[in-house]
């Protein structure tokens, strides 16, 4: 394999990456040395108890965070290289983001919300993407209803569908289906799963939930701001018998 295509099958990655908060004997190590990569084309979890720097490494990953040391990229771009309206506009551009609380417009109408990273763009929708989203989120006959007038899982779809329908680069999920009941986080992780597998999309997530990190390839545990260990083709069994041992 060439060095260009080992390049490209990176879609963010971590180099020796350090986050510290507060001075001297208060200092706390979020992260103490992080280094890694996340696949392209793949839905990585990261999980650990708490504390351990999981949403940490994904926020300095995703930009949302400055490291204190070492380096996070985006492809091949360096974050602590862009000035903060660069930075915008990369995560703007290249970047979707799901978050625990939907962080919806309350004025907006849930297609005006999903459409807004590209109405901020100032780009047109792909209409056939933007149908089959919505289609597949089940949210046709909802598209002219605020947020006020939605569930909090039809919520959660409009920000899922928010984040795939510019087609981004990578999808970074905090805690997606935290606040959903399960039936609707099945669907959700079911979606984010297809997104994957049939549109060749990269999902990272920080997630607490053993069965959400079942449907990711791969998943990163942490504790104490550093990477301990790791598994592909997760099961649910297999990665809750994994997280009883940061209990012991």
């Amino acid at each position: 394999m060439t060095e260009t295509a080992v390049a490209s099958s990176v879609a963010a990655r971590a180099v020796d990456a350090r986050k510290t908060y507060g001075e001297g004997d208060a200092a706390v190590h979020a992260l103490a040395g992080v280094t890694v990569d996340f696949p392209a084309q793949e839905f990585t979890a990261i999980m650990g108890p708490s504390g351990s720097g999981k949403s940490t490494l994904m926020q300095c990953v995703a930009g949302l965070d400055r490291l204190t040391s070492g380096q996070a990229f985006i492809g091949d771009t360096e974050l602590s290289t862009l000035s903060k309206t660069d930075l915008t506009l990369l995560r703007r551009d290249r970047l979707g983001f799901i978050f625990q609380q939907y962080n919806l417009i309350p004025t907006l109408t849930a297609e005006e919300n999903i459409l807004l990273p590209l109405t901020l763009a100032g780009e047109d929708p792909d209409r056939e993407w933007f149908d089959q989203i919505v289609r597949t989120v089940n949210l046709t006959d909802r598209l002219g209803n605020l947020p006020s007038q939605l569930s909090g899982g039809q919520q959660q779809r409009v920000a899922v569908a928010r984040a795939l329908v510019p087609r981004p680069d990578i999808v970074f999920a905090d805690e997606p289906t935290g606040a959903l009941d399960s039936r609707t986080g099945i669907e959700i992780l079911s979606f984010m799963r297809r997104a994957v597998d049939e549109t060749g999309q990269t999902i990272v997530m920080v997630t607490h939930d053993p069965h959400a990190a079942s449907y990711s390839n791969n998943v990163l545990f942490l504790a104490d701001g550093q990477i301990i260990d790791s598994m592909a083709d997760p099961t649910t069994d297999r990665v809750l018998d994994r997280m009883k041992r940061f209990e012991a």
